[in-house]
């Protein structure tokens, strides 16, 4: 469903520096709904390859997965095949702006990183945020979780160091991230009040990956992080022009270290809670 990556190319690689973070967060979070998190179905819904789906299928009752793109959720699939083969979990091909669920069918409903991908405009009052939450809250039980795993604007400022290498497209996904106070305006609009906002300050999206300064070279590395759909052909030849240097000069550690100070007390990304009324 993504605006600007190629899921369809990027789903061979994607599983190789992404890991899902904050699952205790997720975990408490189900548990703040009307029924314990064994007894309930979670709508994983932009579900990707499925690296959370995968994490939480024996947490809950059922998965429904549901991704537009058809090979990250053929790669879902392939590592799920016994869970599915034991009705633990669902996959279907569709939109999250349409969900092609029943109304009050679900729990909960859980978002990973899904919404900066909506080719939305904040002029426009993220017209079609509002429509995937609508979304949510209808398909949710009475008392039903929403979660959304986000980044805020400082965390995409401080919580990665490369993304000092691409400063411009950095900028680009800053306009695609709705503000937290927007975010809470359009879910109280669709019936859903925030309940609590978390962040994993241990939680770093491509695990220990993350900390392999030259593997910015690498581009299955590069393909962990969207952001890099965003670079422009020469913003990129720069950056890694810029990482073969440092590395040259043995100083690229360094720098790694310079622009990841600031992740330990930010993290990376943040847990946006909210219970459908």
């Amino acid at each position: 469903m993504s605006s600007y990556e190629n899921y369809t190319q990027t789903s061979a690689v994607y599983d190789h520096t992404r890991v899902p973070i904050g699952l205790e967060i997720i975990t408490a979070a189900l548990s703040s709904g009307s029924a314990n998190p064994d007894q309930q179905i979670l709508l994983d819904a932009g579900c990707g390859t499925g690296i959370y789906a995968f994490a939480l299928v024996d947490r809950v009752h059922r998965v429904e997965a549901i991704d537009l793109n058809r090979s990250m959720l053929s790669v879902a699939r392939s590592k799920m095949r016994s869970a599915a083969e034991h009705g633990r979990i669902g996959f279907t091909q569709g939109s999250i702006t349409q969900l092609p669920f029943e109304t009050q069918s679900v729990d909960s409903v859980l978002m990973n990183q899904v919404l900066h991908h909506l080719p939305d405009q904040a002029g426009d009052g993220w017209p079609l945020h509002h429509q995937v939450l609508k979304e949510c809250a209808r398909v949710l039980q009475p008392s039903g979780v929403l979660i959304i795993n986000s980044c805020t604007h400082e965390q995409l400022e401080k919580g990665f160091w490369f993304y000092e290498l691409i400063p411009n497209a950095r900028t680009t996904v800053m306009r695609k991230i709705i503000p937290e106070k927007e975010l809470d305006a359009l879910m109280c609009g669709v019936g859903l009040t925030l309940n609590d906002r978390l962040v994993d300050l241990d939680g770093v999206l491509q695990g220990e990956s993350y900390f392999d300064a030259e593997a910015v070279l690498d581009y299955a590395w590069r393909k962990g992080d969207s952001i890099w759909a965003l670079a422009s052909n020469h913003e990129l030849q720069t950056a890694l022009a810029q990482v073969a240097d440092l590395a040259a000069k043995n100083q690229l550690q360094s720098f790694m270290q310079r622009y990841d100070a600031d992740r330990p007390a930010l993290g990376q990304t943040s847990f946006s809670i909210a219970i459908k009324n």
